[in-house]
């Protein structure tokens, strides 16, 4: 089996994220009632993605999930609170150092 790279992995998770983002959209369009959980967009994108692996495995997986989730939770608080990183931090239930260091990870401050 091969080893894909982080980036093919970014890649396709990517893709996956988008298909059900567009799937969700347009279920919004017809129907309030049909929408679902964000856990069940992330199990339904996981099981497409390792439906296409075709016998690769993937690499680094843990941190890749975590950063396609992690960076637009952050985005979107820190957008909530107007860049406020105390009470970012409050929301988020985490003490604002961790804050500060995945907001310079994720290239969100500098």
């Amino acid at each position: 089996m091969r080893c894909r790279t982080n980036q093919t992995n970014k890649r396709i998770l990517q893709d996956l994220s988008n298909v059900a983002q567009e799937k969700h959209n347009k279920k919004d369009l017809t129907s309030r009632k049909s929408k679902k959980p964000l856990c069940k967009h992330t199990e339904d994108a996981l099981d497409q993605y390792f439906t296409t692996l075709n016998g690769d495995r993937p690499g680094d997986l843990y941190d890749l999930v975590i950063g396609e989730v992690e960076r637009p939770l952050f985005k979107a608080v820190m957008d909530y609170t107007q860049g406020n990183q105390s009470q970012a931090a409050g929301i988020l239930g985490i003490n604002r150092g961790t804050l500060r260091k995945k907001l310079r990870t994720y290239l969100l401050i500098k």
